[in-house]
């Protein structure tokens, strides 16, 4: 199977699993050695400041940190849209990963300066995959795959990124079901 890094993993209506029920997963690494990736569209309660005090020095942050997945759920991982403060290729065009946690404060700290110039999420966690088990899963039908764009990882309404992802997968794959889960109650 051809790489996956920067790919959304679009969770099917017949997935239960309550980690990634009606989630949107980016995928930042895929390879031979598994796969990991980051849920995009579950906020939590916890803002970054609250998560980060005493761990970095940032300025306030009222922005949410977003549930990555239940890998390491104490980790956090942020995403950011700084070419220049990248250290790494990107996952895809325009997002990166710092590689370090001076990167990590370098990022929030800039975007709390510069806000019309830089995006970022703080996700708490990941998702992870040993080698095969994403290619069976995908293959059994519990995920469908759309090209991940800036504007979709960084959306205003995260609530509302599964429906919009799965309409467009919809769009493009005859036969998916994208409509409501009890249709009698519209």
């Amino acid at each position: 199977m051809d790489n996956l890094k920067g790919q959304f993993l679009i969770s099917a209506k017949h997935l239960q699993d309550p980690n990634f029920y009606k989630t949107v997963v980016l995928l930042i690494e895929h390879g031979d050695n598994g796969a990991m990736g980051l849920v995009v569209n579950r906020p939590s309660a916890v803002n970054v400041s609250h998560a980060l005090s005493g761990h970095l020095e940032i300025p306030e942050v009222e922005d949410p940190v977003f549930i990555g997945g239940p890998v390491e759920p104490g980790g956090l991982i942020v995403l950011h849209d700084r070419a220049d403060l990248a250290q790494s290729d990107p996952v895809i065009p325009g997002i990166f990963v710092p590689s370090s946690a001076s990167d990590f404060e370098e990022v929030i700290r800039e975007a709390t300066e510069n806000p019309k110039h830089t995006s970022f999420r703080v996700y708490s966690g990941c998702a992870g995959w040993s080698p095969g088990q994403l290619e069976g899963e995908l293959h059994r039908g519990d995920w469908y795959l759309l090209p991940a764009t800036r504007d979709m990882v960084f959306e205003d309404d995260p609530y509302t990124l599964w429906e919009e992802t799965l309409k467009r997968v919809a769009a493009v794959i005859p036969g998916t079901d994208h409509g409501p889960d009890h249709p009698e109650r519209n």
